[in-house]
């Protein structure tokens, strides 16, 4: 869908009332109904539906009556709320001409008051070019359910974030400047895409650099996953500014490997086909386990060699791959100073021992309390005891006659329910209420007396 700025003159309050409405009840609605859209709105003077029909027309939103009648954002309505919210800042007060399409954002020029020209980075996920974003992206992390709107405001958000960090370590990337939903405004690159560059004066200068920037991304602790030709800006004076950090995980994740190799096996294709450039591990190609040799002693990077010394910006990030248990750990390695080696296991399982008798000590304090509590009663039985003892044959022969007491009204209390129970008839397996009299409760208790005096 072509964004048409031009639109923006003709919408009033009450249609961006209405569009952040229905942002609003997004949240928790696939669609909005429009009893919602207009409670929510709360327009002074009404109107509600029909400012809902002015934004249809436009085409800022959609409405579906599929499963029951509601509207939702399309990703133009979106493009207004993020621009109207940044010319409101004072960001930008005019916006050109596109400048560049990629399978999850568009990007177009912007110009301030003063005439700078900046660049604005619209984030567009879920285009049918690029819809596996949920298994190829961790925008959503530990989510389940979403939709493309909050997907592009999460790509954003990330991009924004690692533009902002990367630039106070001095990395050539373009200034973040400011971060509204799914649209990043950042400084306009001068230069051109790799991809687009035919020759170069110094390649082999232009190609140190490039490996440079990942040796130091991996150093503090960042993979970039997409460093290719295509994110790689290359101005006059052959320098190098790297672009599109979304997909960036932490040198921690289980694939880091993987995606390092990757991105450094993207600039030696490139390089070796469009400059003709030949590295060392191309001139043996005689067997394949020269072919293996050349690649370890040539100039190809090794990941196992890079040590992460220079920050850890993956940690400062949140990056893919970077844990909560692996930060936990760091700050204990970094508090208590524990050595990596062998030591590592006895003292695990010294800490078990030390936490295993603090237990039992405290279960033994708790069971000694109770003790103490329970002392007097404890005292007073045992002068009971002795009293008992003292007391020789007299408490004895009470005790007998107590005794015969006791059977005697056992016997007595056995044979009163055998009564019952034959004046029940004899009918206790059965239902609960059967043994009940339709006459009521006095009759039964009547009958019940009246049997046991006969007998």
């Amino acid at each position: 869908m072509k964004l048409d700025v031009n639109v923006l003159r003709y919408l009033s309050k009450d249609d961006f009332r209405v569009l952040t409405a229905v942002e609003m009840g997004m949240r928790n609605h696939e669609l909005v109904p429009a009893e919602l859209v207009e409670r929510i709105a709360s327009l002074k003077h009404g109107g509600t539906y029909k400012v809902l029909k002015n934004l249809l027309k436009y085409k800022l939103l959609h409405h579906d009556s599929s499963r029951y009648d509601g509207f939702r954002l399309t990703y133009l309505g979106y493009d207004f709320l993020a621009i109207k919210t940044m010319v409101n800042r004072g960001v930008f007060s005019a916006v050109g001409r596109q400048i560049g399409v990629g399978k999850e954002s568009d990007i177009f020029e912007v110009a301030q008051e003063d005439g700078t020209v900046l660049a604005m980075k619209l984030h567009r996920l879920g285009r049918t070019s690029f819809r596996a974003v949920k298994s190829k992206r961790d925008y959503l992390r530990h989510r389940s359910s979403y939709n493309w709107l909050y997907l592009s405001r999460l790509a954003a958000l990330k991009e924004f974030a690692f533009m902002k960090a990367l630039e106070e370590h001095e990395f050539p990337v373009p200034k973040a400047i400011d971060c509204n939903r799914h649209c990043v405004i950042m400084s306009l690159v001068q230069g051109y895409p790799l991809v687009q560059v035919k020759q170069l004066q110094n390649p082999e200068t232009v190609f140190e650099k490039i490996l440079g920037i990942v040796v130091r991304l991996a150093e503090h602790g960042l993979i970039h996953c997409d460093f290719n030709e295509f994110n790689i800006m290359i101005d006059d004076e052959e320098d190098i500014t790297m672009i599109d950090f979304p997909q960036m995980v932490s040198v921690s994740h289980r694939n880091a490997q993987m995606y390092f190799d990757r991105d450094v096996e993207c600039i030696f294709k490139f390089f070796r086909k469009r400059f003709n450039m030949t590295f060392q591990e191309d001139k043996g190609d005689s067997d394949e386990t020269e072919e293996v040799d050349a690649a370890d002693d040539s100039g190809r990077l090794s990941f196992s060699e890079i040590a992460k010394s220079a920050g850890a910006l993956d940690k400062e990030l949140e990056a893919s791959g970077f844990t909560r248990k692996e930060q936990n750990d760091l700050d204990k390695f970094i508090e208590n100073g524990l050595e990596k080696g062998e030591d590592s296991g006895n003292e695990e399982s010294e800490d078990e021992e030390e936490q295993t008798s603090e237990s039992n000590e405290e279960n033994l304090s708790g069971f000694n309390s109770f003790q103490e509590k329970n002392s007097n009663n404890h005292v007073v039985d045992d002068d009971n005891h002795e009293k008992g003892q003292s007391g020789g044959s007299e408490d004895e022969d009470e005790s007998d006659e107590e005794e015969e007491g006791i059977e005697l009204a056992k016997r007595l209390n056995k044979q009163r329910r055998r009564a019952m129970a034959a004046v029940r008839g004899g009918r206790r397996n059965s239902s609960r209420n059967s043994y009940k009299d339709k006459g009521g409760r006095s009759s039964q208790n009547s009958k019940i007396q009246k049997r046991l005096k006969d007998w």
